[in-house]
């Protein structure tokens, strides 16, 4: 089971990156995937949830309306496009995997398999 995120990179507030998390040893339909953050001195937190079995997508209020969570199946991976990037959003991000009640989407002992994370950077 490996998870790559990738993607990563320094843009200017205004800007967009997107992220991709490419799985392998495993099938998207089994299980969620998670996208996290975590800044210098913050804990990790969670940015959005997508399950493709089930087609739910949720998004932290912090990101609502800013970023996508999309999947390319023949490719088995997930995407995080962000679009108006703000300074805050300045974090290493990282894609997991897991089977977490929606409730708890957001918490990262739900998730058992994580990237190595990929580092956003956004200058104001």
């Amino acid at each position: 089971v490996q998870l790559q995120a990738s993607g990563g990179g320094s843009v200017q507030a205004g800007g967009s990156l997107r992220l991709s998390c490419a799985a392998s040893g495993f099938r998207l339909d089994d299980y969620g995937i998670g996208w996290f953050r975590q800044a210098p001195g913050k804990e990790r937190e969670g940015v959005s949830y997508f399950k493709r079995s089930s087609g739910t997508t949720v998004y932290a209020d912090s990101v609502k309306g800013r970023f996508t969570i999309s999947r390319d199946n023949a490719k088995n991976t997930v995407y995080l496009q962000m679009n108006s990037l703000k300074p805050e959003d300045t974090a290493v991000y990282y894609c997991a995997r897991g089977r977490p009640v929606l409730s708890a989407w957001f918490r990262s002992s739900m998730y058992h398999d994580w990237g190595q994370g990929t580092l956003v950077t956004v200058s104001s």
